[in-house]
């Protein structure tokens, strides 16, 4: 019972302390920014890599292999682009 009423003391006097950038914070946000646009543009180019694969497969009658990498290259960019979105639900 003292130990809690002490703690609970305590714990009142700390305080919210507010978030403050760390001293790089400009530089970080414009590598993800550069990050991003990179992962973009891999996952345009692989989807037309894969677009053109499909194509030729279908035209040289071989098996096809490429749709798993068309859908594989959209599920990627979906996750790409909503990672922000989504580690702002993780983390809240």
């Amino acid at each position: 019972m003292i130990l809690a009423a002490v703690t609970d003391t305590l714990l009142a006097q700390i305080g919210n302390p507010t978030p403050k950038a760390p001293p790089l914070a400009e530089k970080i946000t414009e590598m993800v920014q550069y990050l991003t646009w990179f992962v973009l543009l891999a996952g345009i180019c692989a989807i037309i890599f894969a677009g053109g694969k499909f194509a030729w497969e279908k035209w040289s009658g071989g098996g096809l292999e490429s749709p798993k990498m068309v859908a594989g290259a959209m599920i990627g960019g979906v996750v790409a682009t909503s990672a922000g979105t989504i580690m702002n639900a993780v983390i809240g």
